[in-house]
């Protein structure tokens, strides 16, 4: 499912127009990543956890020339699925 079809399957529920779901899911989407730029943990009760973990610095392969190279620390945002989610997907 992509953007689209999230915005159209949430206006068909909710009655409401596609351009103002549309408005909701991206404000939703940029407060989500803003909070992970300040480096916030979100919480969505039910659903489950967005926050950013540490990737340290480490030794890599070219895998064209195998040199060995060095990939650079990074910050890498993470998604963790609440039990209630998991168990709704696990039937």
């Amino acid at each position: 499912m992509n953007k689209t079809e999230l915005v159209n399957v949430v206006a068909a529920e909710t009655q409401l127009s596609k351009k103002d779901v549309d408005a909701v899911v991206s404000a939703t989407l940029k407060a989500i990543t803003d909070a992970l730029k300040e480096g916030d943990k979100v919480q969505l009760i039910g659903f489950g956890n967005f926050e950013v973990k540490a990737a340290p610095a480490r030794e890599g392969r070219n895998p064209k020339t195998g040199e060995t190279i060095t990939i650079p620390a990074s910050k890498k945002p993470v998604f963790s699925a609440s039990k209630v989610l998991k168990e709704q997907v696990n039937g």
